[in-house]
């Protein structure tokens, strides 16, 4: 018999929590360094611009398959580890490519995988954390402090050894989350710790989706498209913030900093999932976040001192933190749990969308407008916050136990 140590740490928690710690650990060393990286071998920002877009304008046209196979297998964990390992592969080809066609198509089939397992991987979790009454914000959050401590040492290693390591990184982060998606629970195991499904899993409500196309009710959809305008507001400091701040002089560990400052500020949020779910409407949140975003993007224009760069870059918890809690809540809320990784990826799906133009974009912006293209995104975050609250009024339940799911 084992210790209850032992049998705690191989709880389907511990376990699940363990890969999120290594889930986003690619994204980790790519996002702020990726740009750098390309732009040392002359890649212009139009052309850093196509390479960030690429992989996502693919899984436009595979993110749905992927969800609904992930929904018809016998369990989720089956396309997220078959995925994981596939991701690990590209990244040893960049080790010999130089030339911008050769780059663009390796990081398009490094990052696919990747983005095809993130929705399934939210699904998946989150409908075990209700079926089993686990605490989904306390496993997650191991996904953004997964996220910081790699940031922290990619600013550091690549400050000292230069963009050389930036490949080698990719490698050794890619391979381990491969490792550890072995270890990961069946999602949809009825074991001990199982209770009756959640009352708002049991698709008695009308409104509750059980099928895809009633995805495209139109108060559910601007709300997905609300949050996917924040979203792609985001990728112009994804595409091209680092950059930017390097020309403006910043130093490579600085500028880790400031990455890692915005997910360690979304950790509160994850903390608070909980508490913060059962006392805040699904959209209010997702409606925040979108406000919180065009403050931040309309500072960032502004090119202010690094002290106000990292006040915020705290806003981040309400742009990513609290807006991903929303916008996963609200799509569990409204979809039955036979679609759960199918609903999420329908998001993503669009979510791409729009992170593909606003990429393209961008990429034309920040070569000609610079910091200034921050202006833009700002306005992107506005009219999501436009289009939650035309959701709001569209459909907003009267009853007085709606008032946490709406």
């Amino acid at each position: 018999m084992g210790s209850p140590l032992a049998a705690r740490l191989s709880s389907p928690a511990v376990r699940t929590s363990l890969f999120y710690a290594t889930l986003f650990a690619s994204g980790a060393v790519s996002n702020p360094f990726l740009p750098i990286w390309l732009s040392e071998r002359g890649i212009g920002t139009g052309e850093i611009g196509v390479i960030n877009a690429a992989p996502i304008f693919a899984m436009i046209v595979i993110n749905m398959v992927v969800g609904r196979l992930a929904d018809r297998a016998s369990d989720w964990r089956n396309v997220i580890v078959i995925g994981s390992i596939i991701a690990a592969i590209p990244p040893i080809f960049l080790l010999f490519m130089d030339d911008y066609v050769a780059i663009l198509i390796i990081w398009t089939l490094l990052i696919v995988p990747f983005q095809a397992i993130a929705p399934v991987v939210d699904a998946a979790t989150y409908r075990m954390t209700r079926r089993t009454g686990m605490d989904f914000g306390a496993i997650r959050v191991w996904g953004t402090i997964g996220f910081v401590a790699v940031t922290l040492v990619a600013g550091v290693v690549l400050d000292r050894m230069g963009a050389g390591a930036f490949v080698p990184l990719l490698i050794a982060v890619s391979a381990i989350r491969a490792l550890v998606s072995l270890g990961l629970p069946l999602f949809r195991s009825q074991d001990e710790y199982s209770r009756p499904m959640h009352p708002i899993d049991a698709p008695i409500n009308p409104l509750i989706a059980i099928r895809l196309g009633q995805l495209w009710r139109p108060w559910f959809l601007m709300t997905l498209i609300g949050a996917a305008l924040l979203h792609g507001s985001h990728m112009m400091q994804m595409g091209f913030g680092a950059l930017i701040w390097a020309e403006e002089g910043i130093p490579g560990w600085v500028i880790g900093i400031l990455w890692a400052v915005a997910p360690t500020a979304e950790i509160l949020a994850m903390i608070y999932f909980e508490r913060i779910t059962k006392r805040f409407a699904a959209r209010h949140l997702i409606l925040l976040g979108c406000l919180c975003g065009a403050i931040r993007w309309w500072g960032f224009a502004l090119e202010p001192d690094i002290w106000v760069l990292v006040l915020l870059q705290t806003l981040h918890m309400a742009t990513v933190g609290l807006t991903f809690l929303g916008i996963t809540n609200f799509i569990a809320n409204w979809t039955s749990e036979d679609i759960a990784a199918e609903a999420q990826s329908f998001f993503v799906m669009i979510r791409q969308v729009v992170t593909v133009v606003a990429l393209l974009g961008f990429g034309i912006l920040a070569g000609t407008m610079g910091a200034g293209a921050f202006y833009v995104a700002a306005i992107m975050s506005a009219i999501g916050a436009v289009m939650v609250v035309v959701s709001l009024v569209v459909m907003n339940p009267k009853r007085e136990d709606a008032q946490a799911v709406i």
